[in-house]
């Protein structure tokens, strides 16, 4: 299914290098401001106190975040967690307090607020155990990033392989800068939402890929520029339908899926929009420059070349 069909190739790859040169200052700011001003982790990586509470009553979380705020506490994390009336508080580490008194500096103020709630579990996490997740969470990344160079070396060839690690490390990078930046919490949430991007933007690097490899077969007297110029064009009604339908979910989680959402969503969005970028004038762009051929591509037995105008060619994938 498509919504549109361009006839004539749009020449992205005229304009590659001005793109990816804008793409070259945006990662080089990003890194800057992860080394100047390093990641606002949360408690799961830093330590704090974690506690469970009961309600008897289905609990209103935003009131409990500015009560607990009001406390003195900062980066407070406040959910629901199996019913309404559960509700998990991680507080951060503090200098000079314990975690059963920042327990019970909690509970006094909940108990006056309502004197039914119950509290069901306290424990501290410490600072090794955040630690512990920060090393496993970068070892996930590693394996990620292996896994598809792996995959797309298989599948493709390696120019491929090395043009899309780039474009996704890209995008990876790219979204850690703005949290780095702007200094929001970076939780364990956000780094799946890391992990789901890179995958999420492989798979549009795969499709063009998958496209330029076809149209190697198809048109013998195109060049490599325009060979990827028509891949890129005929993919484009895929594009919008694919990345439209997952921004709208991503963005109705950003928008009304409350603070415990917030931060997974908005890491999405930044990686969704920059993914479809990347692919497009990163990755590709750096197989061309790579020196990507038909020969790399297509094997004896070939399909003869077609048409490119013949509207049966080129269907989107």
């Amino acid at each position: 299914m498509e919504f549109f069909k361009i006839r004539r190739d749009i020449p992205f790859m005229k304009n590659a290098l001005i793109f990816n040169l804008v793409s070259f200052l945006t990662f080089a700011a990003a890194v800057f401001f992860l080394f100047s001003r390093g990641l606002h982790l949360s408690v799961e990586f830093t330590g704090g106190t974690v506690m469970e509470v009961a309600y008897s009553q289905p609990a209103d979380v935003e009131r409990l975040r500015g009560s607990i705020s009001a406390l003195g506490f900062t980066d407070v994390q406040v959910q629901n967690f199996g019913t309404a009336r559960d509700v998990m508080i991680r507080l951060p580490a503090q200098k000079g307090v314990s975690s059963a008194q920042q327990s019970d500096k909690v509970m006094a103020a909940h108990k006056a607020a309502d004197p039914a709630v119950v509290l069901r579990r306290t424990e501290f996490v410490g600072p090794q155990v955040g630690e512990e997740l920060a090393t496993d969470g970068l070892k996930a990344l590693g394996m990620v990033v292996v896994g598809i160079m792996v995959y797309l070396a298989f599948r493709f060839e390696w120019k491929f392989a090395v043009a899309a690690i780039i474009a996704n490390l890209h995008d990876v990078v790219i979204i850690l800068g703005f949290f780095a930046f702007f200094q929001w919490e970076f939780s364990l949430a956000v780094l799946a939402a890391v992990l789901a991007v890179l995958g999420y933007s492989v798979n549009e690097s795969v499709v063009i890929f998958d496209r330029i490899r076809e149209n190697f077969r198809r048109f013998r007297k195109m060049n490599t520029e325009e060979i990827i110029d028509n891949a890129i064009t005929s993919t484009i009604s895929r594009t919008i339908i694919t990345h439209g339908a997952t921004q709208i979910m991503v963005l109705s989680m950003l928008l009304f899926g409350g603070a415990t959402l917030y931060y997974f969503a908005l890491a999405l969005t930044i990686g969704i929009l920059f993914g479809i970028y990347s692919s497009v004038f990163v990755a590709a762009a750096i197989a061309m420059w790579l020196g990507v051929k038909r020969e790399d591509l297509v094997r004896a037995g070939g399909k003869k070349e077609e048409d490119p105008n013949d509207p049966n060619v080129g269907a989107t994938v």
